[in-house]
């Protein structure tokens, strides 16, 4: 988060607390960053004195103080002290480390599918919690979220809803930022937990696309956008294009629930996460290696017998037709066929008659033996006829 050094009209101590830099301003006030006497740091907000007499902004803050009151986990700054009653009433939460999501955003450009499922998962779960405190936030959008590294942190619940609270304007001041306001909200109707989950869908399409989803312009042309035309979620992922198209829709009716939003983006974060690293070459995985080159046994025997069909056998054969240099099979060592089909003979095995080892088919040696004897005569018969006619 951005710091700016103390103005001179900015107080040096407030309650307890010395403040040491700025770190933002709105509407309301200005938020510093202090401390207390045990070196615990805060965000601590002040009304801005020409609006700590008006009663209604007292008001306000006082909203905003019982809202960061009432809610329980950690999707919030855990309100650490407030005095409503000051000249300038003020309250400090815990200081949250780390950019908004619009600084992210505006600094790095669109997030991944995987990082924009992933905040959103958790935002909705801490709307969950937010909601279930009976409050609704009014106006949710990234610069309202600080992405700290614990996780995001939804801040800033000054105009939390209440009964009887302005919807759009006071005192000539805008209440919720045109472009992440829900149609209901423009049109003063009652804001329930569905209004936040319209600003969360526009929260998330920004994060995606580092754009509005409903475009530029004046704050007039925005919220006629919002109510009359369909959000430009051209840059969204496919993977959350449908989900945050349901969050802006028109009619509260027909958005997710928080507990809906929270489910499914937890899927998709998984899985858009999953095939990242899917994407990656592995780097342990062996090559798929090649049928004749896979470890001995019967397949191997098959293969090596019909590659070479037709050749001389030796002693140590194995199969129908053996190898021309074959040794009894390697437990650890497959035999590998060159580019004539040739077998390559396994080293450190001796074949042959002085090698003591005994064929792998004595059968099929015999009968060679036998073919070569009958062959030998018949050439032989054939000789001693042709010398009979010659004499």
């Amino acid at each position: 988060m951005a710091m700016m050094r103390l103005r001179r009209e900015d107080p040096r101590v407030v309650g307890s607390f010395r403040l040491h830099r700025r770190l933002g301003a709105g509407g309301m006030g200005v938020v510093y960053l202090g401390s207390d006497r045990r070196g615990q740091r805060v965000a601590l907000k002040v009304i801005r004195p020409d609006l700590a007499e008006d009663q209604e902004f007292r008001s306000r803050f006082a909203r905003e103080v019982s809202a960061a009151r009432r809610i329980r986990g950690g999707c919030t700054a855990r309100l650490v002290a407030a005095d409503l009653e000051a000249d300038r009433p003020w309250f400090a939460t815990q200081y949250v480390p780390g950019p908004s999501l619009h600084d992210k955003v505006a600094e790095e450009g669109p997030l991944s599918a995987a990082d924009v499922a992933a905040i959103g998962a958790a935002l909705s779960e801490g709307l969950v919690a937010v909601h279930e405190a009976g409050v609704v936030h009014r106006d949710l959008k990234p610069s309202n979220i600080l992405l700290s590294p614990k996780g995001p942190r939804i801040i800033d619940f000054g105009i939390a809803w209440a009964t009887g609270a302005s919807t759009l304007t006071h005192v000539g001041t805008a209440v919720g930022s045109p472009g992440f306001l829900a149609p209901e909200q423009v049109r003063g109707a009652a804001v329930t937990p569905a209004t936040d989950v319209f600003a969360l869908g526009a929260t998330l399409a920004y994060a995606a696309m580092a754009d509005s989803p409903f475009g530029h312009g004046s704050s007039e042309v925005m919220l006629y956008r919002v109510v009359h035309e369909e959000p430009q979620l051209h840059g969204v992922p496919d993977a959350l294009a449908p989900l945050v198209r349901a969050c802006l829709a028109k009619d509260p009716e027909e958005r997710p629930s928080t507990l809906q939003l929270s489910m499914r983006l937890k899927e998709i974060a998984a899985r858009e996460a999953q095939g990242l690293s899917d994407a990656r070459p592995p780097a342990t995985r062996p090559a798929a290696r090649p049928v004749d080159d896979r470890p001995t046994g019967r397949l191997t025997e098959r293969y090596t017998e019909r590659t070479t069909q037709g050749r001389t056998p030796a002693p140590g054969a194995r199969g129908a037709q053996a190898p021309r240099a074959s040794s009894p099979r390697h437990p650890a060592r497959a035999p590998r066929t060159g580019g004539g089909g040739r077998t390559a003979s396994r080293p450190g095995v001796r074949t042959g008659a002085g090698g003591g080892m005994r064929p792998a088919n004595p059968r099929l040696l015999r009968q060679r033996i036998f073919v070569f004897v009958v062959v030998t005569l018949i050439v032989l018969l054939g000789i001693a006829a042709a010398q009979g006619l010659q004499g």
